[in-house]
């Protein structure tokens, strides 16, 4: 058994299909399926159902794989041991990052992180909350940048800020005459949400729905699906209604828009960011590295508020 024959192994499990884990692997196909009949033929055991398509493990072999997985992850540790040893900051970060983060957190700490570290390679994928932990549980990724807490063992958390919702608000909405709101204000049928699946919408109808009144999908004459925060803010713009923001994301926003977000009075509902990483993860220093960074870049007012309203959204 050798770790080259656990690598083959654990590529067949992520993609499925022995043509594209031997692409990924930089062998031929006819290469990886050997070493893979070989370690099968060690152990006695068939690893894969290759009857069904896309093949599957079958139940022992889910077991070696687990198995496999923690093998691989110790191994990697002795680079981590020199690394550390040479004190020196180098290789590849694969972070995924969810798209309510993504446009306004990584413009903040990637060049600074990037000067810092030139030996360090970075790249980043803008992925949903379950992509994320789904490929850092695969080892597509080393770190998750997003929304906790995940309730995931397999999970862990390393909580950085609390960040603050903020409502945007048509000028010509009536909550656009308050300095401020409350989510028992927020009217359900002017709502702008974002598309199933992202954990912000979630976490908005959560808020709007404290006092009990929000039972379904608003209907109106126009009905719009997006995916991105800054589609939202365009329709309310030119349109009717409000969606709620982060508060990272106003900080970049000119002072015509800024005229349009209203705080919410205390307790101000917040959201916990952090970045996880599987449990056996690798690359110590250079998440600890990354944190440190991001940690530095946010400003100080989010950092200092501590934990009080978080949203806790049930999956």
């Amino acid at each position: 058994m050798t770790l080259v024959q656990l690598e083959y192994l654990l590529a067949v499990d992520t993609y499925r299909h022995f043509a594209t884990a031997a692409e990924h692997c930089f062998v031929t196909q006819p290469t990886l399926s050997m070493q893979l009949q070989k370690l099968e033929e060690e152990l006695g055991v068939l690893l894969f159902d290759r009857s069904r398509v896309p093949v599957r493990p079958t139940e022992v072999g889910k077991e070696i794989i687990a198995q496999a997985r923690v093998a691989l992850a110790e191994a990697k540790k002795i680079k981590e041991i020199v690394q550390h040893q040479q004190q020196e900051l180098s290789g590849e970060l694969r972070i995924g990052v969810i798209p309510t983060l993504a446009p306004y957190m990584i413009p903040l700490f990637i060049t600074s992180f990037m000067e810092k570290y030139p030996q360090v390679s970075i790249s980043v994928q803008e992925l949903l909350t379950d992509q994320i932990t789904e490929k850092l549980k695969h080892e597509q990724l080393d770190v998750g940048l997003l929304v906790t807490p995940l309730e995931d063992k397999s999970i862990r958390e390393l909580p950085l800020f609390y960040e603050a919702f903020v409502a945007y608000v048509n000028p010509k909405h009536p909550l656009a005459a308050q300095p401020s709101v409350a989510a028992d204000e927020l009217p359900p049928e002017d709502l702008w949400v974002l598309n199933e699946g992202h954990c912000f919408r979630n976490q908005v109808l959560h808020i709007c729905n404290r006092g009990g009144r929000l039972s379904g999908e608003s209907q109106t004459q126009f009905d719009y699906k997006s995916g991105s925060l800054e589609t939202l803010k365009r329709i309310v713009e030119t349109q009717h209604g409000l969606t709620l923001l982060p508060e990272l994301s106003v900080l970049s926003m000119p002072e015509e828009k800024r005229r349009l977000v209203r705080t919410f009075r205390e307790p101000q509902p917040l959201r916990e960011v952090s970045l996880v990483v599987h449990r056996s993860f690798l690359k110590k220093k250079l998440i600890e590295a990354l944190q440190e960074e991001i940690v530095a870049a946010v400003p100080a007012p989010i950092m200092q508020r501590q934990k009080e309203a978080v949203v806790r959204v049930k999956r």
